[in-house]
């Protein structure tokens, strides 16, 4: 044990690591991978993270309510689909899982990575980040860093985390450092990684950023630091809002286009051809995921405060909110073109993860669809390679396995609608023996009598 190890055992904790008690031996914990890192959410981002930490040699205990879960993980089985069982078998020897927040004693950095919805009325819910924040809270020592990377409105981590935390008589920036650093998992993306997606950085003091800045170096090949905690949570806010503007405007070219008989997909794809000014964003049966649907509205929200009003952002999302709608217009004309009745066709839902290639179900335009559909009397099933049963969710409800795509199984149904363009499925196959089909991701480029675009 070299001598900073040393300084670190408290014989009152029978082995249970003494707090660092300050920034520099902070530092150099961290520097020398003998600071022990807490993961607490590990779902989509903080398992990612706790692995990426354990690779480099940190000692990693993740923490999360669901023993499902962390059972799963301690024997090394992955939940997620993109990440693999190996990744989380190879990690065992630095990484453990519980239930149990008491050890949160036991760890020198804490990153928080759990939900923010929305609640029924469209504004921020963050009982799962006040929640966490106050079951961590009795735990905390000096010398710790907190990391929130939850998305949120500008502000949360100075309103609702620092003060929490300094009712225990801790002081953020010299006891206690205090950092937001926001997601940036692309769940199913081959091209970025933990490790090479840039990382803001914000902090509550500047000791607070240079913790979290050593920290983060640690792991991933690019930092940026930002001025403050505020403006790392506003960063992250205009990534998604860029987002969900830009498919706003798209899904709003595509009505128009559909309205005067053009393939937006075909416009999309020849505007892509200039070398400057421009960026194609795809039109779509809605927006998924958990950022960009929820995100815009945490500012909308958080600027009423000031006395703004975002038409800007709201008329985006309200277009973003409608198109389950118009695919079911869409769908319901196209049947009427059958003369079929919407009520009592079965149609077949391609795909119920919120995008392509993966089994992320978080805010999916598809699973909106089949509620649509079943509301106007449709007989609904799915098909997805990647969510084989329809796991519970809290809003909805269908008691449905994934329907293997055989010529037969396609044939029988009235209209399958392709909701989310996973590669797996066998395009081909589908076009030729489906009665009619409803396309709305431009998976069927050329022209077909069978195909109605959406």
């Amino acid at each position: 044990m070299n001598a900073y190890s040393a300084r670190r055992w408290s014989e009152s904790k029978g082995n249970g690591l003494k707090r660092v008690g300050s920034l520099e031996l902070l530092l150099q914990a961290i520097a020398a991978r003998e600071a022990v890192v807490g993961i607490v959410g590990l779902g989509y981002v903080g398992l990612p993270l706790a692995l990426r930490f354990a690779d480099v040699g940190f000692r990693v205990v993740g923490f999360d309510i669901d023993e499902a879960k962390v059972d799963a993980l301690n024997r090394g089985v992955s939940y997620i689909e993109h990440i693999d069982s190996a990744l989380v078998r190879k990690a065992r020897s630095r990484f453990a899982g519980t239930t149990d927040f008491a050890q949160v004693a036991e760890v020198d950095v804490l990153i928080i990575c759990v939900p923010t919805p929305l609640n029924a009325y469209r504004e921020p819910d963050l009982s799962f980040v006040v929640g966490t924040t106050k079951a961590l809270v009795p735990y905390l020592k000096a010398g710790q860093l907190v990391v929130l990377e939850s998305t949120t409105y500008p502000g949360t981590t100075e309103e609702e985390l620092r003060p929490r935390i300094e009712a225990t008589g801790l002081t953020i920036g010299s006891d206690v450092f205090l950092v937001f650093s926001p997601e940036r998992e692309d769940p199913g993306n081959p091209d970025f990684s933990t490790r090479t997606i840039p990382k803001v950085v914000g902090g509550c003091t500047d000791a607070c950023r240079d913790a979290g800045i050593a920290l983060y170096s640690a792991v991933i090949d690019r930092v940026v630091p930002v001025s403050s905690t505020r403006a790392a949570e506003m960063t992250k806010l205009l990534e998604n809002i860029h987002r969900a503007v830009n498919i706003g405007l798209v899904n709003e070219m595509k009505i128009i286009a559909d309205r005067m008989d053009i393939d937006i997909h075909e416009v999309i794809r020849a505007a892509a051809t200039k070398p400057f000014g421009f960026v194609p964003y795809w039109p779509g049966p809605g927006l998924g995921g958990h950022c960009i649907p929820i995100d815009p509205f945490y500012l909308t929200w958080k600027a009423r405060e000031y006395g703004l009003h975002t038409r800007f952002i709201e008329l985006a999302g309200e277009i973003n909110s409608r198109m389950p709608h118009w695919v079911v217009d869409k769908v319901t004309a196209a049947l009427n073109s059958r003369r079929k009745a919407i009520n009592g066709s079965r149609i077949l839902v391609l795909g119920v993860a919120y995008k392509k290639n993966v089994d992320d179900m978080r805010e999916s335009p598809a699973v909106e669809l089949m509620e649509l559909l079943r509301q106007r009397g449709a007989l609904i099933e799915y098909s997805d390679p990647h969510v084989p049963v329809f796991p519970n969710m809290r809003e909805h409800h269908f008691d449905l396995t994934s329907v293997g795509i055989t010529a037969d199984a396609v044939a029988s149904f009235d209209l399958v609608l392709v909701a989310t363009d996973h590669a797996k499925f066998d395009y081909a196959l589908i076009l030729e023996h489906a009665q009619l089909i409803v396309d709305t991701r431009g998976v069927y480029l050329d022209a077909s009598d069978k195909v109605v675009k959406a």
